[in-house]
């Protein structure tokens, strides 16, 4: 049931419906995986565990690869000559290293995360909001707005970087963040 005024409502609200889509969706962009792997295994010989955490640890936790993506990834990688297993001690844990073509095909992928990356213009949209209600059109604006803010402050940022703007922008995020909190729960009362 909707709540809306004047408009005939089918299904449930637009946020549970936008919260049951995210359950099915893939929250790590195709090749994430792949090419944190051979980043991880360029600085050191890792397991396959040990991967899995250090990518927990570099995405504070959102997100953790599964056995069932990483084993599979290694074994593809070491088939095609990108990995290889380095040489265990007795009873040790198999550990892995990247080859010459995995280097190659590390920087391969950093050139495409790095076109990727400028073409941050094309965010995903706010698709939960069509049809569009009134107002949604100069939502969708502020947000292509804010996309292209923080690709233009990542630019700057490589450029001169300094404790006190990060902070600045930690604290504007911060602010806004609580604003967006305190409307969506004011929406839910």
């Amino acid at each position: 049931m909707c709540d809306a005024p004047h408009i005939e409502c089918h299904g449930p609200p637009p946020h549970l419906v936008w919260k049951n889509m995210k359950r099915h969706m893939a929250c790590v962009p195709k090749g994430f995986l792949r090419y944190h792997v051979l980043r991880l295994l360029k600085d050191k010989p890792m397991s396959g565990s040990e991967i899995m955490e250090a990518i927990e640890r570099e995405t504070h936790g959102f997100w953790k690869p599964s056995p069932g993506s990483i084993y599979p990834l290694l074994a593809w990688l070491q088939d095609n000559g990108y990995i290889k297993e380095v040489p265990s001690e007795e009873g040790g844990v198999r550990r892995y290293t990247i080859t010459e073509q995995g280097l190659k095909l590390l920087e391969e992928q950093a050139k495409m995360r790095e076109k990727i990356r400028k073409m941050a213009l094309f965010a995903p949209r706010f698709m939960w909001l069509t049809p569009p209600p009134e107002g949604a059109l100069d939502l969708q604006e502020s947000f292509d707005r804010l996309v292209r803010a923080f690709v233009d402050f990542r630019e700057a940022l490589e450029e001169r970087v300094s404790r006190e703007v990060l902070k600045e922008v930690s604290e504007i995020l911060k602010d806004t963040a609580e604003r967006i909190e305190a409307l969506t729960k004011k929406l839910r009362e």
